[in-house]
């Protein structure tokens, strides 16, 4: 996963965990707007979170960045 995806995600789990708390939930369009912007980079973290580790829609905001930070 590019640097810039691994940062962005970290930052809006962040957001969310400090505004939510603890067991607030995230899907991988949370770190994307409304407007597909930038679709190479949505299709990377579409395939890392539903191919190479089959998560469900929406998981623990908490649990995503903990894999991000181990590198999984």
């Amino acid at each position: 996963m590019r640097e810039s995806l691994r940062k962005k995600i970290i930052t809006v789990c962040d957001d969310k965990i400090a505004k939510k708390g603890d067991t607030v939930g995230v899907s991988f369009y949370a770190f994307f707007r409304n407007k597909n912007d930038d679709p190479e980079q949505l299709m990377e973290a579409a395939q890392w979170w539903i191919q190479t580790h089959q998560l469900d829609h929406f998981e623990k905001a908490v649990k995503i960045k903990q894999m991000v930070l181990e590198g999984c």
